[in-house]
């Protein structure tokens, strides 16, 4: 099977520390891996990231019943209903992966979505506490790297949290 693997991904896109967001690194190495040969849920992906959310929702909806990647599939289309700020079918999109889990680590992985779209909603108490369940989860299962970046997360969502209450905005800037 061609396309990118998983080291490539890095190349072209990450998650900003400061506020969970998938943010573009090299759009038209990613416009070059959407026109080329890439598994159905990376192209769902891509074209989130790329702003076609009304494809990438037509074409995920589409996928979802025959997926065999069901629980990553929801996570897509939960973060293209998060950045149309429709908390409420994001939530209900995460709902629906919390029920495909079957391990702590595939719940630990569910958690972490379900804080950045809590962080991505101004609810950053509630976000830190998805975030260390997340960390305990992952704990649990034997995933130290994980865990500790979900520490992270955490104690950065109970950070801005803290600024939030003490100055009235949160102690970071949205692009």
């Amino acid at each position: 099977m061609g396309g990118i693997t998983v080291e490539d991904t890095a190349s072209l896109w990450r998650t900003d520390p400061a506020t969970f967001r998938d943010v573009v690194i090299n759009r038209d190495a990613l416009k070059a891996a959407l026109a080329g040969e890439c598994p159905p849920v990376e192209r769902i992906r891509y074209l989130a990231l790329l702003g076609r959310d009304t494809e990438a929702l037509d074409e995920g909806f589409k996928l979802l019943p025959d997926s065999t990647d069901r629980r990553e599939l929801l996570l897509i289309l939960a973060q293209v209903k998060q950045r149309q700020y429709r908390w409420h079918d994001a939530a209900v999109l995460h709902e629906k992966a919390l029920r495909t889990v079957r391990t702590p680590e595939e719940e630990a992985y569910v958690r972490h979505h379900i804080g950045r779209r809590l962080f991505d909603e101004a609810r950053f108490r509630a976000a830190a506490d998805e975030f260390q369940w997340a960390a305990d989860l992952y704990r649990v299962a034997g995933q130290p790297e994980p865990a500790e970046e979900n520490r992270q997360a955490m104690r950065h969502a109970l950070h801005v949290h803290s600024a939030e209450r003490t100055t009235g905005h949160p102690g970071f800037e949205l692009s």
